[in-house]
């Protein structure tokens, strides 16, 4: 789901001029001269009524020139928009290089939307440290690559440490299955004072998003592809014993509160007040429940998804426009890796600058996202520690238990499901008497009229 606190985090990059979201204009194609500069134009740039913003921006922009002074780039405020991205491909108004999130690359791929750059990568410095299943995201069936992932994240389990030491849990070991989050979520309700063993959404599609969210946990999935069209997929046991465990802990163990159709901003203010043990969450939760519900770095840890099988992944990245010339493609690239791709840059400047303008250091997201395998991995883990302003330990959990769970990305069509898968989520919160079984059918039928649009 596209939801405000991703981008916010982005936009959070984008304010200390560090990592997310960079320049734009339109294809400068016709305007490159023989034998002189390569002119890009890029999406992302800050607008003018952020001039502190866009002042670093701006200069970082300006290092990247003085460094390759054969490419000038040339900065877009804003970011591709789907709903306006053809006409501005149609009228020569795309930026050469384009900001993207993960579930675009499938659709502008099969459109010939954006240019092939498999045989530019094979060039591009440490491509090959990038986790596979991310480059994945950027490939047609036949493994073309169409562009590069900047950032990613993935769903886990949020979770205060503090309340955990009160119930005689340990914070180092959150729970791994669903069965143990039932168990810990017990205790801490146990500690009264209006106190809350977990929480779940279940309002305004963002319900549908963590369900979809607990059937790639317990390895299912939302919707499948049969022939040419696409099918939901819910509607079974693994559907059933998501549904059943909430509306049990919700109304059997009365682990979940009684106020229900909660949001992501309600389910943060009980977190960052100290009344909430665990809710589903990607690391970009945690500043927010300091920055904005005065919460404390030192009492939120973070787990991978519990029950081992998977868990929602989603992320941002940069695509090439197809009209680029193979100079601006070459060019695109290079800006791309140095900007986003850049281990040495990342550990020798860019967290000393991140630690020095007051920005936490040490979660898995920008300046250092979890996007590395091996040894560059180690590196930036190793270097984030170094100039860590948050407890790193918190997140290692999360860190090791996710490298083993496979990452799937939201389903084709997703928002409207979600409104759909909506009515599951606050029916089985709000009703102890469901009917789960009618629920998944009448909720499967609705699904399938609109998977049935997707082409």
């Amino acid at each position: 789901m596209r939801t405000d606190s991703f981008r916010t985090t982005a936009a959070l990059v984008l304010a200390t001029g560090l990592t997310v979201g960079l320049t734009a204009a339109c294809s400068g194609g016709a305007d490159q001269q023989a034998g002189g500069p390569v002119t890009i134009t890029i999406d992302g740039q800050p607008p003018q009524t952020q001039p502190f913003d866009r002042k670093v921006f701006d200069a970082d922009v300006a290092a990247f020139e003085k460094a390759h002074p054969d490419i000038k780039v040339q900065a877009h405020e804003g970011f591709m928009d789907p709903k306006t991205f053809s006409a501005k491909l149609a009228g020569g108004q795309l930026e050469d290089v384009f900001y993207v999130y993960f579930t675009d690359p499938a659709n502008l791929i099969a459109r010939h939307q954006a240019a092939d750059i498999t045989d530019y990568v094979k060039d591009v410095p440490h491509v090959g440290d990038i986790q596979p299943a991310l480059v994945d995201v950027f490939k047609d069936a036949q493994g073309h690559v169409y562009g590069l992932p900047t950032a990613n994240y993935s769903m886990g389990l949020l979770y205060n440490r503090a309340l955990f030491q009160k119930a005689g849990l340990d914070p180092d070991k959150p729970p791994t299955t669903w069965d143990e989050v039932r168990a810990d979520a017990k205790k801490i309700t146990a500690l009264g004072d209006n106190t809350i063993g977990f929480a779940d959404y279940s309002a305004s599609g963002q319900g549908g998003w963590h369900f979809t969210t607990e059937m790639y946990a317990n390895g299912g999935d939302i919707a499948k592809k049969d022939g040419a069209t696409w099918k939901a997929d819910f509607d079974n046991a693994t559907g059933k014993q998501v549904l059943q465990h909430l509306h049990d802990m919700r109304w059997t163990d009365n682990t979940m509160g009684s106020k229900q159709l909660l949001q992501i901003a309600d389910v943060q203010g009980m977190m960052g007040a100290g009344q909430l043990g665990m809710y589903l969450a990607a690391a970009d939760n945690i500043p927010t429940l300091v920055n904005q519900f005065k919460g404390n770095y030192a009492d939120y840890g973070l787990g991978a998804m519990p029950g081992g099988k998977g868990t929602l992944i989603g992320g941002e990245g940069y695509m090439i426009n197809p009209k680029a010339t193979p100079a601006q493609i070459k060019a695109g690239l290079t800006w791309i890796q140095w900007k986003y791709l850049n281990p040495e840059r990342v550990e020798s400047e860019v967290l000393s600058t991140y630690k020095a303008q007051g920005q936490p250091v040490g979660l898995p997201v920008p300046p250092v996202p979890d996007l590395w395998t091996g040894a560059v991995r180690d590196q930036l883990e190793q270097a984030k520690a170094k100039f860590a302003t948050v407890p790193v330990s918190n997140y290692k959990p999360y860190l090791d238990g996710g490298q083993s769970l496979k990452g799937s990305l939201e389903p084709p069509n997703a928002q409207q499901l979600y409104t759909i898968l909506d009515t599951l989520m606050s029916t089985v919160l709000t009703q102890q008497d469901a009917n789960i079984d009618q629920l998944l059918s009448d909720a499967s039928q609705k699904a399938n009229t609109v998977l049935a649009q997707v082409k």
